[in-house]
């Protein structure tokens, strides 16, 4: 099926705003940045990318959850980062994660971080 073109208005309840790519404006997807922060703010470092991501993704090589697909997400595992720096321990420790494949992860996070339409 072709993709839709064409202006439509922000998905933002309220918001009059057009928007050429669809879902947000300009205006409430910068909001919504500066709200989120970059990764690094929410505390994915270098020790995360050199530390944890590796060290997960070299254990679990194959998805955990499926068992089919390569390993291409290093999740938190059972804590989440959050939960790991309140309770003072090593969010960069490999065994506080898991590997998932995209499917996999994308399914883990809409379930268990819901955002957007899903935050209940």
């Amino acid at each position: 099926m072709p993709r839709r073109t064409g202006w439509r208005v922000c998905s933002v309840a309220g918001c009059p705003e057009f928007t050429d790519q669809g879902g947000r404006c300009e205006g409430h997807r910068q909001e919504a940045e500066q709200r989120r922060g970059t990764s690094r703010q929410r505390g994915y470092g270098r020790e995360h990318t050199t530390r944890f991501r590796p060290g997960v993704l070299a254990r679990d090589r194959v998805c955990v959850l499926c068992g089919n697909a390569p390993a291409v997400h290093a999740d938190h595992y059972p804590l989440s980062r959050r939960e790991l720096v309140e309770r003072g321990l090593d969010p960069n420790d490999p065994r506080h994660g898991r590997g998932l494949c995209g499917p996999c992860h994308s399914s883990e996070t809409a379930q268990h971080q819901p955002g957007g339409f899903n935050l209940r």
